[in-house]
């Protein structure tokens, strides 16, 4: 009598030390622009692409599910090449929980547009991290440890070389791959350029701008907002640094920054004292002169 109790508390002690699922990811497929074509394989598409990011195991980590990061993956498809070849863009974005607050912070809001697969509907999607065997499961997975890096990266400094490393590596697997998105010389702003960023020496100022931002300043903004303020408003010298100098032509990774965190910067410097206004305005003015109309606005409520 007493076995099914026993064997219940073994599940539950065998359950407690499995890795939890790491992303909390929606996924959305859209096809408006293919025509006349089975549309139930697109919905099984995006099924599979949800559990695939979803339910495996990125990390040897344990995530409790008020833990798993926020995530948005939208696949806009715009070419049917044959029954099992498609074209499109695919955009993703993460958020991270920002310390004793409701408020999540954007990590990565990215648009690839080399975005080239085949899928056959209800064909499993494999992922290897020694080869490169499908196209569709390789940029998933390299945007999933991108996401992972720039997570760890944000709570502790340099924490996330392990999954940038990773995505490194899933690039390398594909430069003999016939679709695009893989190689330096097909673009100055694809998946090759986003990891050679983040894994060169001369961007190490934008990881640790990165930690400084999150870790030590947004995480305590809601007990100490001048402190916050104030250590924000430094760490944007470290993305300075790097746009001076300029470590080649393009620096996607610095867009990649800038795009994300644009708006939140002018949120939060809107209500800093005029002296730390005026020097925020000045480094984000020089560092992305295309946004200077929307910084404007920090100095326009005084």
């Amino acid at each position: 009598m007493m076995r099914p109790v026993i064997l219940v508390i073994l599940f539950f002690f065998i359950s407690l030390n499995l890795p939890a699922q790491e992303l909390r990811c929606n996924v959305q497929v859209v096809t408006s622009q293919i025509q006349g074509t089975n549309r139930q394989k697109f919905s099984t598409l995006q099924k599979d692409i949800y559990e695939f990011v979803n339910n495996r195991s990125w990390t040897d980590d344990v995530f409790g599910n008020e833990e798993r990061i926020e995530a948005n993956i939208l696949i806009n498809l715009t070419e049917e090449i044959s029954s099992d070849e498609f074209k499109g863009t695919i955009q993703v974005q993460a958020r991270r929980p920002v310390f004793n607050s409701s408020y999540s912070t954007v990590l990565l809001n990215y648009m690839d547009n080399n975005l080239h697969f085949h899928y056959t509907e209800h064909e499993t999607l494999e992922f290897s991290e020694s080869r490169h065997d499908s196209n569709l499961t390789a940029i998933l997975a390299f945007y999933v440890y991108i996401i992972l890096g720039l997570d760890y990266d944000s709570f502790s400094h340099n924490g996330g070389g392990d999954f940038f490393q990773k995505a490194e590596t899933i690039v390398s697997n594909a430069q003999n791959a016939p679709e695009r998105g893989w190689r330096s010389f097909e673009s100055n702003r694809n998946r090759y350029w986003l990891i050679s960023n983040l894994r060169d020496s001369r961007y190490a100022p934008v990881r640790e701008w990165n930690y400084r931002y999150h870790r030590l300043g947004l995480d305590i903004m809601s007990e100490r907002p001048d402190r916050a303020r104030m250590e924000i408003a430094e760490s944007l010298e470290l993305l300075r640094k790097v746009h001076r100098e300029k470590p080649d032509p393009f620096m996607p990774i610095m867009q990649v920054v800038l795009n994300a965190k644009s708006d939140e910067l002018v949120n939060i410097f809107s209500e800093s004292n005029p002296e730390q206004a005026r020097r925020v305005l000045t480094i984000l003015r020089e560092i992305d002169p295309a946004n200077t109309p929307k910084y404007q606005q920090i100095t326009q409520s005084w």
